[in-house]
């Protein structure tokens, strides 16, 4: 139970960071701008985590043919990855956002099976045709095709680099610890954030930080995305698969979306309500996901996508 309970603890936080997340951009920050702040933010936190340990429990030291590897690991995952999400969820209701990225596991188990040749049940198929049915019905493609193509191109898109992440990770993972990891991913991904704001003409400034937006100050929204919406839901995931079996953890923490959906309703306002056709996708694309991310048979090294979570919002 106490694993559960902080898988829906990390999921609610998740939810509500995508809502949190789409206020600040609203308030006049883009999705590179805020993906700096939060990467930077989210290293600043971590590396202070990793000294309060004692010594030894933390291996921040890299070698140098590890080096590129992380940088791949946290330009993709840390970086692209959220900065396409936000993208996404600044031209889509969070939801609908969400759940396009969450197709990424289905990337994975169609990558275990036919690039790295690894067996997979047969309800794999099952899986994959229900979660593209579900995403039939968000998109309504009966109809006048209403969803911002930008938006779901980030969507999809962070689907892509997020499956791409979860196959990295199973090979990172063998040599360091998740915490040391996460460091240095987030760390690159500040690097990569300095790189594209340095590289752009005329980048938005800082001011929104003194603006105030329903009441709240915007500096303290962006507080609660470092902490609340990125370096606590970590530490919740990593300690619940202590636990929990990994896919047990993905399964249950399929909750975001579902509370994200909610949040945002209540908070944003109608523009983020779902109809009755797009609730129904919705259930079917998790429906499929957590069927597809079940079919891969048991002792095979196939990457197991819900173990790193935390990085998509």
């Amino acid at each position: 139970m106490l694993g559960v309970g902080m898988v829906l603890l990390s999921g609610t936080l998740f939810a509500i960071n995508g809502t949190v997340s789409k206020v600040v951009m609203r308030a006049g920050f883009d999705a590179p701008q805020l993906t700096l702040l939060r990467a930077a933010g989210a290293a600043i936190g971590l590396l202070a985590l990793s000294v309060l340990l004692k010594p030894g429990a933390v291996r921040l030291r890299a070698t140098p043919r590890e080096i590129p590897l992380l940088i791949l690991y946290g330009v993709a995952g840390f970086f692209l990855v959220p900065m396409l999400y936000f993208v996404a969820i600044s031209r889509l209701p969070v939801g609908i956002g969400l759940l396009f990225e969450y197709t990424a596991p289905l990337m994975v188990a169609l990558w275990a099976r036919f690039g790295q040749r690894h067996r997979v049940r047969p309800r794999l198929w099952a899986g994959l045709a229900i979660s593209l049915a579900g995403l039939a019905c968000v998109a309504e493609v009966w109809g006048e095709l209403r969803l911002d193509p930008l938006g779901v191109a980030a969507g999809f898109g962070a689907a892509v680099l997020l499956a791409a992440y979860y196959v990295l990770s199973a090979h990172t993972l063998k040599t360091r610890d998740t915490l040391s990891l996460t460091t240095w991913a987030f760390g690159m991904s500040a690097a990569a954030g300095l790189v594209v704001r340095a590289a752009t003409s005329n980048p938005p400034g800082w001011e929104p930080l003194t603006a105030v937006v329903h009441g709240v100050p915007v500096w303290l929204l962006c507080c609660s995305i470092v902490v609340l919406g990125t370096i606590a839901p970590y530490l919740l995931v990593a300690g619940a698969l202590r636990h929990l079996p990994a896919t047990s953890v993905g399964i249950v923490g399929m909750i975001e979306p579902v509370l994200a959906a909610a949040v945002a309703w209540r908070v944003l306002g109608a523009g983020e309500a779902l109809n009755a056709a797009q609730l129904s996708g919705g259930v079917l694309v998790l429906i499929g996901v957590t069927i597809a991310e079940t079919a891969r048979v048991s002792g095979t090294s196939a990457p197991r996508t819900p173990a790193l979570q935390p990085v998509p919002g």
